[in-house]
């Protein structure tokens, strides 16, 4: 009885707090909240869709639809996975920001690029972060390879490379690609979301194009009490081996 009135006390904070945030101009804990509530209930429609393709499977008598039903199951549980990796963290505390990443960019690969002949390598050097700012890098990473996928390969595929370094008490983050974008990306929604995380993080966002590819490098204190100049950038570094 104690718990399941503790559960609704919780729930009914919960609802009272997303109320707040939809009622006025939402701060950056109300955006956290309601970003929190919605990749909940995405993951909760995965959930759905998942058990709704399997019972179809089972009940079906051809093989071939059941290899189907089976391939489109393997699909919603990766893009799931890229879901839960996504999750706001409940509590703000220090984690180890590689091996988060590197969680996040395997759940990427196999949920967007294996079908697409798209590659995709993580380099990481010994992190740890805040958690609250270590999921923003995660949403803006998993953005800016989103739009490589879109706009820097054809059918040929090609590798995406994602980069984690430290210098001192900064942290920088590239993303960069081997694709033949034929210009730079016009600033759009995705771009837009990047840059607006990346300001939360106190930091800062650079694009380059080159011929051997295009890279986006992000910029920030690893702590919320030091501001970053901005990334030095080098073109040739842009290539990917």
């Amino acid at each position: 009885m104690v718990l399941r009135n503790r559960t609704r006390a919780d729930a009914a904070r919960k609802e009272a707090s997303l109320a707040k945030a939809l009622a006025g101009e939402p701060t950056t804990h109300d955006r956290d909240l309601l970003l929190a509530e919605l990749l909940h209930r995405v993951n909760n429609e995965f959930t759905s869709a998942v058990s709704v393709v399997s019972r179809a499977a089972a009940r079906s008598g051809s093989d071939e639809v059941k290899t189907t039903l089976a391939a489109v199951s393997e699909r919603l549980l990766a893009y799931a996975e890229v879901n839960r990796a996504l999750q706001v963290p409940s509590h703000s505390v220090e984690i180890d920001a590689a091996a988060y990443l590197r969680k996040l960019c395997e759940a990427i690969s196999r949920a967007k690029l294996a079908d697409k002949g798209i590659g995709l390598a993580f380099v990481d050097r010994p992190l740890r972060m805040d958690s609250t700012r270590c999921w923003r890098l995660g949403l803006a990473v998993c953005e800016l390879i989103t739009n490589a996928v879109r706009h820097a390969f054809g059918d040929a595929g090609g590798v995406i490379r994602v980069e984690l370094a430290t210098s001192g008490p900064l942290v920088e983050c590239r993303v960069s690609d081997n694709g033949h974008a034929a210009m730079p990306a016009r600033p759009g929604r995705g771009l837009a979301i990047v840059e607006s995380l990346v300001r939360t993080l106190g930091g800062s966002v650079e694009y380059v194009m080159g011929e051997r590819g295009s890279a986006a490098v992000l910029a920030f204190a690893r702590h919320d009490s030091v501001t970053p100049d901005k990334p030095a950038i080098d073109i040739s570094a842009v290539a990917l081996h």
